[in-house]
């Protein structure tokens, strides 16, 4: 009776054993299938009109939807010396009144028909984008000539929008317990290059700022000439090609020249150490971060796969070795911040209670020796490999994800095409690749170290 028993659970415990090797087969399967994906190209129209904006489209009528954006090539970069904080305030400006447009009437024009609208500002692009129904493209693409041609920047508008940044900087960074931290790695990690500006601003340098710097800064960078139009959606070409030269055709390219930063960050010589002591610090944290290669570095793929082995989910090599075995930290990341100018590459950790950031240091750069002195495996290559492939497919799936990776191309590889080859970059990246990377950018003398501590238990 017994040994009976057995024979049946030990027969059960085979064919569980035997499902499960299929599944295990199945998902291997599928996990190298889609690391090799071939994604299919989009067909990019691009154009150029007589006054210099760049229009770039893409015709998808899988939905009754249009999103249309236009990236400015302006960021916090190009901020005025003094005046921190200008192309931040630009991504609010837009949003009040133009010549035709009363203040807020943009949102109308979009949230009332069942769309939505944003803005972001980085370092080097500033970008406005709507999604609405496709029979309101030709609205919105009157609406986004107006903001080009016609903004009111007058007194009424600047101070009261001066006044949400600042607010936006006290809750941002002031009152966020690690918000001097993010800020401390930015404005530590460059000596020479505008990078070193953040993007929020300040308030001091806003304070200080006119209208009338205000009208300048517009007239300078909100020109057609340095503008890309992306249109992504339910449209008919020939239609949307008549409307962007009804509309943004009649504006006239400026004359003179549009400034451009020439400062180079120079190359590091030597490690770099500082503590920053800030109010309501929890747990002190520790960021290590060294230049990166420009963003059209061939380099870059290479360096994406290593940021997902290191830091990608709970089963990276960061969190399994810091939070999970060592338990030294609650946070711990990798990142690969790429710009066009020499970008950052930065370890972060936060630490646990009772633990320091010299514990924080010593922990993360022995995962950066390890991964420079042994090839990655395959098994976490072609980990990273289908998260990234599988993130790129999600973002492709709607107009606004084609038309951000569209402008990202623009921006970071000048080039609107090139959404339809970085895949196949990060699927070329081998292991000696990912070892290599990490052994030229990350030697000793390229390194900012930074502590961050509360100023009560500094004392």
């Amino acid at each position: 009776m017994h040994r009976a028993k057995y024979h049946k659970k030990e027969k059960y415990m085979r064919k569980t054993l035997a499902v499960l090797l299929c599944f295990v087969f199945a998902l291997a399967a599928f996990q190298t299938a889609l690391a090799q994906t071939k994604i299919a190209p989009l067909d990019i129209k691009e154009r150029n009109l007589k006054n210099g904006l760049k229009v770039v489209s893409v015709r998808d009528d899988s939905s009754p939807t249009v999103t249309v954006q236009v990236w400015y090539n302006v960021g916090s970069k190009d901020d005025p010396n003094g005046r921190n904080g200008f192309a931040h305030l630009f991504e609010h400006l837009l949003f009040k009144s133009t010549k035709n447009l009363k203040s807020e009437q943009f949102d109308r024009l979009t949230e009332d028909v069942g769309g939505n609208n944003n803005a972001f500002t980085s370092d080097d692009v500033t970008a406005y984008h709507e999604v609405v129904p496709s029979n309101y493209l030709e609205t919105i693409l009157w609406a986004e000539a107006e903001r080009l041609s016609n903004l009111n920047v007058d007194e009424a508008n600047f101070l009261s929008e001066r006044k949400v940044v600042q607010e936006e900087f006290r809750q941002g960074v002031l009152a966020q317990p690690y918000g001097r931290f993010y800020e401390a790695i930015q404005t530590n990690s460059y000596t020479r290059h505008p990078y070193k500006r953040t993007t929020i601003g300040t308030i001091e340098d806003l304070q200080a700022a006119t209208a009338a710097d205000a009208q300048s800064f517009h007239k300078t960078y909100y020109r057609p000439d340095n503008a890309t139009l992306i249109v992504v959606g339910d449209f008919a070409q020939s239609q949307l090609d008549a409307w962007v030269d009804k509309y943004f055709n009649r504006i006239q390219r400026p004359n003179g020249a549009i400034p451009r930063v020439s400062e180079i960050e120079p190359t590091r010589t030597t490690e770099k150490r500082l503590t920053i002591k800030a109010p309501n610090v929890p747990l002190p944290a520790v960021a290590i971060t060294y230049l990166a290669p420009d963003s059209k570095s061939k380099d870059i793929a290479a360096l994406k796969i290593a940021q997902s082995i290191l830091s990608s989910g709970e089963s990276s090599r960061l969190y399994q070795e810091l939070i999970y075995k060592q338990q030294i930290a609650q946070e711990a990341s990798f990142s690969v911040d790429q710009r066009v100018d020499k970008g950052l590459l930065n370890f972060t950790a936060v630490m646990a209670s009772g633990k320091t950031p010299e514990a924080g240091e010593k922990s993360l750069l022995a995962e950066l020796k390890k991964i420079q002195n042994a090839p990655v495996s395959a098994k976490e290559l072609e980990k990273a490999k289908n998260s990234i492939v599988a993130d790129a497919l999600r973002g492709l799936e709607t107009n606004r994800g084609k038309a951000f990776a569209i402008g990202n191309g623009v921006i970071y590889a000048n080039n609107p095409s090139y959404v339809n080859t970085e895949i196949k970059e990060l699927q070329a990246v081998t292991a000696a690749d990912v070892q290599r990377v990490m052994k030229q950018y990350f030697a000793d003398n390229n390194r900012v170290v930074i502590y961050y501590v509360n100023e009560e238990s500094a004392k």
